[in-house]
């Protein structure tokens, strides 16, 4: 009887200390490739697994359950994790549900389906983010103007545009690269593919563009942009109707007067923008610090702001990291000028040495957006034929997490933000 009881005792204790769960770590010292970590967990969720975004909690964790396909997963990729039995992951749990703690457990519910606003011809290390989803193996679709205008937009839950130009002056490449094969073939290929969809000049498909992607995230969807994708696509919807090409880049005169001609209202974040008439200026308008920083490469870094994680886990989401303090990097749109930034925005990331923005979010309609500045987190100051980063070299970026949190955002199950 007594080694009955013995025995019965000895498979109670070995259930209860069953390993019941898997934690992705995500603090500095413990996650050997923090990249990949969004992988897994996309992973995770695509295979109908349960998942959860401990905010907060060691940069940022993940916390799956316990299961060998998962285990090898993270072996494979190179992910490290812990196994936690039923009293540990309810030990955490209390600790982040305590009041006390800035930190909250958010579940991930579905995988987002993910699209790429990307040219057919574009190299992977065109963009950032191509790049970052390809290296964690998160699946996405590759789209662009014809899909976009014939409302394809709808199939996705997320969308991503880079160094890309929707004012129809070809990425104001103009002034240094006239006369170079590559720039000479993309306009006549955006002219073709223009003519194609049934616009006369490249400036009015982009916008018509830019007003699809207006409308996708009104309805619901998730965007994210990155370098000149940010401030060219408030532009070309503030410029809507209006000729704002020189005579090289669309065949004739701009209209007269077309800085007083602009609709503030139209856009996402920016208001009171001057554009950049000269079509030799690499540049925009002033929503971009580009030009007026002089800050040199050993001081440059931007801050991490820090929100509430229970009462608003939207931006706690985005900013989730091991670090507060992120290396900056240089774009064609490299940072965002405080004073142009709609009162509306939620400012995630200044520098403090300038005061300029880097990381900013904001609602439109049902949906929201975010705007990400700089064009690769790894390259200071990329310029055009320089190398692909190579992300091995880099798995524990905090530039690049940032752009993983918001491939994920999607998937959480939202709260109301209180901010």
């Amino acid at each position: 009887m007594l080694k009955r009881i013995i025995y019965t005792f000895v498979i109670l204790l070995s259930f209860s200390a069953k390993a019941s769960f898997i934690l992705l770590p995500m603090d500095e010292t413990t996650q050997q490739n923090h990249l990949k970590a969004y992988g897994i967990t996309y992973w995770c969720l695509d295979k109908n697994y349960k998942a959860s975004w401990l905010l907060n909690y060691r940069g940022g964790s993940f916390l799956l359950p316990d299961a060998p396909e998962i285990r090898r997963e993270c072996q494979i990729r190179g992910v490290s994790f812990e196994i936690l039995s039923d009293s540990e992951e309810t030990k955490i749990l209390n600790e982040i549900s305590s009041p006390s703690q800035n930190m909250e457990a958010v579940i991930l519910e579905k995988a987002p389906k993910i699209a790429v606003y990307t040219p057919k011809g574009k190299q992977p290390w065109d963009d950032a983010v191509t790049m970052v989803l390809t290296y964690a193996e998160i699946p996405f679709t590759p789209i662009y103007d014809e899909e976009v205008l014939s409302d394809q937009l709808l199939l996705y839950d997320w969308l991503h545009l880079h160094h890309e130009d929707f004012t129809g002056q070809y990425g104001k490449f103009f002034g240094a690269y006239r006369n170079a094969p590559w720039y000479i073939e993309q306009k006549k290929e955006a002219e073709i593919l223009a003519a194609k969809l049934g616009y006369s000049k490249v400036s009015q498909e982009k916008v018509a563009v830019a007003k699809k992607i207006r409308d996708f995230v009104i309805g619901g969807g998730f965007m994210f942009a990155m370098c000149s994708a940010t401030d060219s696509f408030d532009i070309a919807l503030a410029a809507d109707g209006v000729d704002i090409c020189e005579t090289m880049f669309d065949g004739d005169a701009s209209d007269a007067n077309y800085q007083s001609k602009m609709n503030y209202g139209s856009t996402f974040a920016f208001k009171d923008f001057i554009l950049e008439r000269r079509p030799e200026q690499y540049e925009f308008s002033d929503i971009d610090m580009t030009l007026k920083r002089r800050i040199p490469m050993e001081k440059d870094y931007f801050t991490l702001m820090e929100f509430s994680a229970k009462w608003d886990p939207i931006p706690s989401m985005l900013c989730q990291n091991h670090t507060q303090l992120v290396k900056g990097f240089m774009g064609q749109t490299t940072s965002f000028d405080p004073a142009l930034i709609k009162s509306n925005v939620l400012v995630m990331g200044t520098c403090e040495l300038n005061g300029e923005v880097r990381y900013l979010h904001g609602e439109k309609g049902k949906g929201m957006y975010t705007f990400y500045g700089g064009h690769d987190p790894e390259d200071f100051q990329h310029q055009v034929g320089d190398p692909p980063t190579v992300l091995d070299l880099h798995p524990n970026s905090p530039g690049y997490r940032l752009i993983l949190n918001n491939v994920l955002f999607p998937a959480a199950r939202k709260k109301k933000q209180k901010t």
